[in-house]
């Protein structure tokens, strides 16, 4: 035996029992914590995937509901329009299309179509429609046989959906019309088949009405589900591999093993229901278990390493099995590069779920922050006009106030379309503590050029310390402005118009505007829709009771009453912010 060669002896045997001994408990202990892992992770993302897919349900049911309730009520104020009525019992229609198409944009309605009494249409915001007859559709059916707003679903040829809430029109208790609102709830399919889930709405008897897939509507769930290709053997095996990883399936949808949530939309015994297919689960599981092999793998080439330095005649082996072992690591690299990938992807996926559902309920807000621009622009119109004649007549320190007030206004304006650009980034309501008193100031700044041109002397009271309450200051400002507005038009045939403005707060915070005009004729209907004591084309009749909901969404109330000498009070109450001083100082 050359002096190079490591002695023989009874110990090396020994030693290889020990490195096989060790190696077996490695991959046993590796296998182990695989499985475990594997059995952990999967119940944990499974169940935070189950979660995101509740919450995305629930804003999709939540936004449905919002869209439904808020055309329910618009029927119903149609009903009363005492245009509308008169041109049904006049048989004038030349001008009611033209009325309906200025109402389409404001109650946020797909379409608007009013019927005489023998289902004929005799206006329309769709033109095409006019001359049509509907005596047989469900929605007038329906509605001449009850005396409330009725929701009917009609199935076109192309298979999908209409729906449409009406209303019987009644003078005298005899039916003159029936108006119609369609409501447009394709807008909400197209926005779900943007994202992963398969969405579906089911009516009460099981029907499919609504649905991300358009080959699944008129049809029931399970019908649904059943239509898809035959899978052969190669593609169940690929499934039973594919699946190894995630907890057993709430149903397949073509083929793909899918969670599924149901929730009831409490709206006539629809159910709302998604299927969330399981590839997140299995990408996120499997880029930890990637990694844990990675290290038992380098773990392994250790060891193979230092018993290579033992054994100088299994050098070239361990060589070339640490050849292979880093050849396996780059793979495994790779894919683990790739499951990153494919997390990225799935995050900013999610974060797009939330700012679309966010966006979805900004339409409910364009029309009163169109209604709050025009009183800028009129303001501007005014200090526009003052500031060319100032120029003319070479006043030019008079002629720069009128610029800042525009400049004050265009700021005006910037703040209300802030205000969307804030909803569509946080979300929710727009709720803030504020000080009254700057909300009445910057009522007072919009509405100065009216108040100059008709020479009104305003009084006003306000308290030294904050009025601090919990609203939103554009809405607040809005209704302030609407009172003002009210109150300059009431005493337009006085002689010296007088307005007083009286703040004060307690448990609660009051604002009362007082008028010396004309008064109030009709308490009863004052905050009614389309009630007005204008002359044609000065108003809608929709400013006190738009103004009425506001400040009821805001938690308080608003009043009006005749005053013992002549003239009108409002009242706006609010309730005080809690603990509001501290926070306003």
């Amino acid at each position: 035996m050359s002096a190079s060669e490591p002695p023989v002896t009874d110990e090396t045997p020994r030693r290889r029992w020990v490195w096989r001994l060790a190696t077996a408990l490695a991959l046993a202990a590796a296998v182990s914590v695989v499985w475990f892992t594997n059995i952990l992770l999967t119940e944990r993302f499974t169940e935070s995937t189950r979660n995101r897919a509740e919450v995305r349900l629930a804003l999709y049911s939540g936004n449905l509901m919002s869209a439904l309730q808020r055309a329910g009520v618009v029927p119903l104020l149609l009903s009363r329009d005492p245009a509308l009525i008169g041109a049904l019992t006049s048989n004038d229609f030349t001008t009611t299309s033209q009325r309906l198409i200025s109402y389409l944009e404001e109650i946020g309605a797909a379409s608007l179509l009013l019927l005489d009494r023998d289902g004929r249409a005799v206006a329309a915001t769709d033109r095409a429609r006019l001359g049509s007859n509907h005596r047989q559709e469900p929605y007038f059916i329906n509605a001449i046989r009850g005396d409330g707003t009725v929701f009917s679903t009609t199935q076109r040829d192309s298979g999908a959906f209409a729906f449409s809430y009406s209303r019987a029109i009644r003078v005298g208790g005899n039916l003159t019309g029936v108006i119609v609102v369609g409501v447009d709830l394709r807008q909400f399919e197209e926005s779900w088949a943007g994202f992963s889930d398969a969405v579906m709405v089911t009516d009460s008897e099981g029907q499919i009405v609504l649905a991300t897939e358009s080959r699944w509507r008129g049809l029931t769930e399970d019908v649904a589900l059943e239509r898809r290709s035959a899978t052969g053997a190669i593609q169940r095996a690929i499934r039973a591999t594919a699946d190894w990883t995630a907890l057993p399936a709430d149903a397949y949808l073509s083929g793909e093993a899918v969670m599924r949530q149901s929730t009831r939309i409490p709206f006539q015994g629809w159910r709302m229901t998604s299927f969330t297919n399981y590839a997140s689960v299995r990408d996120q599981v499997n880029g930890v278990l990637a990694i844990e092999i990675m290290g038992f793998a380098l773990l392994i080439a250790a060891g193979s390493w230092l018993a290579s330095r033992k054994a100088l005649s299994r050098s070239i082996f361990f060589q070339r099995e640490s050849a292979e072992l880093r050849a396996l690591n780059g793979a495994l690299q790779r894919e683990i590069a790739e499951r990153e990938k494919a997390e990225k992807n799935l995050e900013v996926a999610e974060q797009t779920v939330a700012q679309t559902s966010k966006l979805a309920v900004l339409g409910e807000m364009s029309a009163s922050v169109s209604h709050e621009l025009n009183q800028p622009l009129a303001a501007m119109k005014t200090y526009l006009a003052g500031a060319r004649l100032l120029v003319q007549r070479h006043r030019p320190d008079e002629a720069l106030a009128s610029f800042r007030r525009i400049d004050d206004l265009i700021e005006r304006m910037g703040a209300i379309t802030r205000q969307l650009k804030s909803y569509a980034r946080k979300g929710g309501d727009a709720f803030e503590p504020i000080d009254l008193r700057a909300s009445l100031s910057a009522a007072l700044a919009m509405m100065e050029p009216q108040l100059k041109a008709r020479d009104v002397t305003i009084s006003r009271s306000v308290p030294p310390e904050a009025v601090p309450v919990m609203a939103d200051r554009i809405r607040v400002e809005q209704v302030i402005v609407n009172l003002l507005r009210n109150a300059i038009d009431a005493t337009k045939d006085v002689k010296a118009p007088r307005i007083e403005l009286i703040l004060a707060h307690g448990d609660n915070a009051v604002l009362t505007v007082r008028d010396n005009g004309t008064g109030i004729h009709d308490l009863d209907a004052l905050f009614e829709p389309f009630y007005t004591t204008k002359a044609p084309g000065d108003g809608t009749g929709l400013g006190l009771a738009i103004s009425s909901g506001i400040v009821a969404d805001l938690g308080g109330r608003l009043t009006a009453r005749n005053a013992r000498g002549g003239g009108a009070v409002f009242e706006m109450l609010l309730p005080s912010l809690e603990g509001g001083r501290e926070a306003a100082e």
